[in-house]
């Protein structure tokens, strides 16, 4: 955590110092490295992963003054700055946004997507001693495996922290990736990851996270799917747990 916030104070010193000019706000910063990372990314360009977390340490600063001013965070108004930092018009595939897990005191989580096409990040954010601090983070050079395109994340109740992340779905037949993390307070793993799901949707609720999706296409055109299925999960013994898959009609399309 030590280098974490050494990290931070970096970064908020080197936009204290840019150029010759007077000194540019972190907002301002932010656009200028957030319009950096969607571009790259389009152009096919190798991100640079110091250029992101610069990015996200902007992130991180403006979450934090919201967690740690005492008493109950206000999400609303810490969201409506995150969204006033958008880049794009439409803002098509970018995004910031706060969002409150469970725990006791809550953990909150702050879900990153630059552009359509990526990169995305989520950071994870505890309380230790009566003050909030970056905990943990989500993204392709933290775990490799990670596809960080258009992120959506999704609470799940349960007597843990856990949240499922949901990538990809930006192409007509909604194809995604599916990871289910769970965070103990001091590590974050991942306790469930999906195949590549055609036609896919999903749903929180109270008695699980349901998933439906396209567990068979035709052999001679994808597009054409031959079998529905809806999956439910919960935490059940200290687990991710599938309890219940049910057969759905196939949607006609």
């Amino acid at each position: 955590m030590r280098r974490q916030l050494s990290a931070l104070a970096v970064v908020l010193l080197l936009f204290a110092s840019a150029g010759a000019g007077p000194a540019q706000e972190p907002e301002t910063a932010f656009r200028r490295l957030a319009e950096q990372l969607a571009r790259e990314r389009l152009d096919g360009v190798e991100g640079s992963e110091a250029r992101q977390e610069q990015a996200l340490g902007v992130l991180d600063h403006m979450a934090l003054e919201t967690l740690n001013a005492g008493g109950e965070p206000n999400l609303d108004a810490m969201n409506q700055r995150l969204a006033a930092l958008v880049t794009q018009q439409p803002p098509v595939g970018e995004g910031y946004r706060a969002v409150r897990l469970g725990g006791r005191p809550a953990v909150y989580a702050l879900v990153a997507n630059f552009g359509l096409g990526g990169p995305s990040a989520v950071r994870i954010y505890r309380s230790a001693a009566g003050r909030y601090a970056l905990a943990a983070r989500i993204d392709r050079f933290a775990h490799k495996d990670f596809f960080d395109e258009y992120l959506e994340l999704v609470p799940v109740a349960a007597p843990v922290v856990l949240f499922v992340t949901v990538t990809g779905r930006t192409d007509e037949l909604e194809t995604g990736a599916f990871m289910a993390w769970q965070f103990d307070g001091e590590r974050l793993k991942v306790v469930w990851s999906s195949d590549i799901l055609q036609q896919s949707s999903y749903e929180s609720r109270p008695d699980g996270f349901r998933l439906t999706y396209c567990a068979q296409t035709h052999e001679d055109d994808p597009r054409i799917c031959r079998r529905m299925t809806r999956d439910r999960y919960i935490w059940q013994d200290a687990a991710w747990k599938r309890v219940e898959q049910t057969p759905l009609p196939v949607p006609k399309r």
